[in-house]
């Protein structure tokens, strides 16, 4: 005769089995909050999958990461119980792009009080660590950032997998753009976009000019978006008057109208 005990183990096994197969079947997601977006991506960022964020060009490190930070924001917002976000970055990915400032994400929508921030020597200590803080469960979301991207697919394969298991929402932050082939479920290329003014014609709300290169669950597309660091949500960018380029002498260039 069956051990009953071996049967309700089998039983428990079993339930565990089919509620992690729904929880696949129906992927819990992370809306950016602006309708073209979220449409292209089926609703939102996927959590437990990877996503690769790049900065358009090396002056533009600073926008890629303000995505990041962002995208963070929302997840650590969202989670339930409360859960801090991990940044792991290189050593010389501070003198490249600047140190990370606590204040300065606190402005931004990121509370201090949910940040931890690794610092660590070589690219593969951060890929190391970012997969065994995915695996952990622990946190709202993981940034690993890379100067050399040197994260190849047999490496996104890998965070993948650790993503997949905790259901956190996993961002690879490269300084450049990755001449290899990855894994991730979206791959970003980021740069500024002129952001709306404030009241006072200073500086207003940050903007970005998103382009979405790879997308494993719908199509491509480039948009520009602002973020609302009092709100933590994203809205698309207005349009506004840009300067055509120079054909004779500055003061003859017309105005033209961003598309």
């Amino acid at each position: 005769m069956p051990d009953p005990r071996r049967l309700d183990a089998l039983r428990q096994t079993l339930a565990h089995l089919d509620a992690k197969a729904g929880r696949r079947q129906q992927p819990d997601v992370l809306p950016l909050g602006v309708a073209t977006v979220d449409a292209a991506l089926g609703g939102g960022l996927v959590f437990g999958t990877l996503h690769d964020i790049a900065a358009e060009a090396p002056a533009e490190m600073g926008a890629a990461a303000g995505f990041a930070a962002a995208l963070a924001a929302r997840a650590a917002a969202r989670a339930i119980p409360s859960r801090p976000v991990l940044w792991i970055q290189q050593e010389v990915a501070s003198f490249e792009a600047g140190g990370l400032y606590g204040p300065g994400f606190s402005a931004f929508g990121l509370p201090m009080g949910r940040l931890v921030v690794l610092r660590v020597m070589r690219t593969r200590d951060v890929l190391w660590a970012m997969e065994e803080a995915l695996a952990s469960g622990a946190l709202a979301a993981v940034v690993a950032e890379l100067v050399k991207n040197e994260a190849d697919l047999t490496a996104t394969r890998r965070l993948s997998l650790a993503a997949a298991e905790a259901d956190t929402l996993a961002l690879l932050l490269n300084h450049q753009v990755s001449p290899h082939a990855s894994a991730a479920a979206t791959r970003w290329r980021v740069c500024a976009h002129p952001g709306p003014r404030d009241a006072f014609g200073g500086l207003g709300l940050t903007a970005f000019t998103l382009s979405l290169v790879k997308n494993r669950h719908g199509p491509t597309g480039c948009w520009h978006i602002v973020w609302n660091h009092h709100e933590r949500v994203f809205s698309a960018a207005t349009s506004g008057g840009v300067v055509a380029a120079a054909f004779d002498r500055p003061d003859r260039t017309p105005l033209a109208r961003s598309a």
